[in-house]
């Protein structure tokens, strides 16, 4: 199941983070904690290619750490914004995580496309939220509850 997914900006500010754990605040501060974590991990991809595993001319970073009761993936896009996608599914497959990447990366690329964005802005689009949403239904290991 899907708990949690964000979009952070180059200078690593959050563009947008939605939890889908219900109405818990500490899971959501949980989540948003295991989120700023990742970005260490895909920060020492970035800048340390060789110890780190993938390729960096693809997008997709893989598993960047698991916890307990998460597994955490990232995304990296061009414009070097970052996708986090934090799972309770252990069993994950990296072809189903990147599938739902290009999807994820599409509805924000439709998002910021909007004239009315301001770029480095946090996302407050409805339509985006809606977006994610549908991604996440579709994706099958997700519930929006």
């Amino acid at each position: 199941m899907i708990v949690c997914v964000a979009v952070v900006g180059h200078q690593n500010n959050p563009l947008y983070i939605q939890s889908f754990t219900g109405v818990d605040d500490n899971d959501a501060l949980k989540l948003h904690h295991i989120v700023h974590c990742s970005l260490d991990s895909i920060d020492e991809r970035v800048n340390n290619p060789k110890k780190s595993g993938p390729v960096l001319n693809e997008s997709f970073l893989g598993l960047l750490y698991p916890t307990e009761n998460y597994k955490v993936y990232g995304y990296l896009a061009n414009t070097k914004v970052k996708f986090i996608l934090v799972t309770t599914d252990l069993e994950v497959r990296d072809a189903d995580v990147r599938i739902f990447f290009r999807k994820f990366h599409e509805a924000y690329v439709d998002a910021v496309s909007n004239p009315f964005h301001v770029p480095g802005k946090k996302i407050t689009s409805r339509t985006f939220a809606e977006s994610v949403s549908n991604v996440v239904k579709s994706f099958g290991l997700g519930s929006t509850g």
